[in-house]
């Protein structure tokens, strides 16, 4: 729940950036639940759509290999390294942000794949910014693919910080009454510390 508060919050920030400059940012945010679905083609697909819709126009690239696709019998998907190199092409000239919340819930045999197309991405688009969050338990293997490429920022939330949040976010209630006195105070007695022992 943190570390997609904290993306949503990197994201809004960059998103505002980016209606002042020459820049697109683009989002993909894994689920746990939905880690089947969520495969490398899925995800890099989702960030080469994002990003051509915020280009003036379509490169020929992109047109070409959706063209050449749709002629097979039923249409056929790009491969990954089709995908790959679009994304290497539609970056070159623009500033790219590409945001990856909660990396750790990619399935475990997709995740390798994930992260050596980004580490591609990024030797070929200098202008290509990553965001990546995760749990801590990922960090080697991020590492290990993205190098000196990769910058860490360990974020631990203390309990007091984890109260405020709550707080806030009860202060939102718009139907207070259904909420009782006892059921408030367990909220915020136990609520911060299964957070905190998350995250330790």
């Amino acid at each position: 729940m943190a570390d997609k508060h904290i993306s949503s919050l990197v994201v809004d920030a960059l998103g505002d950036q980016a209606s002042d400059q020459n820049t697109i940012v683009a989002c993909f945010y894994f689920d746990f639940a939905a880690r089947k679905e969520q495969s490398p083609t899925d995800m890099l697909g989702s960030l080469l759509k994002q990003i051509v819709n915020g280009l003036a126009g379509t490169p020929g690239e992109v047109v070409e290999t959706y063209y050449k696709h749709k002629k097979v019998t039923g249409g056929r998907r790009p491969r990954l390294s089709e995908i790959q190199t679009m994304l290497q092409t539609v970056s070159t000239s623009q500033r790219v942000f590409i945001c990856v919340d909660a990396l750790d819930e990619c399935a475990a045999e997709h995740r390798q794949v994930v992260l050596r197309s980004l580490r591609g991405i990024l030797e070929k688009s200098p202008g290509v910014r990553l965001f990546l969050t995760g749990r801590s338990y990922i960090r080697g293997e991020v590492q290990s693919i993205l190098g000196e490429a990769a910058t860490f920022m360990e974020i631990n939330p203390n309990k007091d910080d984890i109260v405020t949040y709550i707080l806030a976010k009860l202060e939102e209630d718009t139907n207070k009454d259904a909420m009782s006195a006892g059921l408030r105070a367990d909220i915020l007695e136990k609520v911060p510390t299964m957070v905190s022992e998350m995250y330790v």
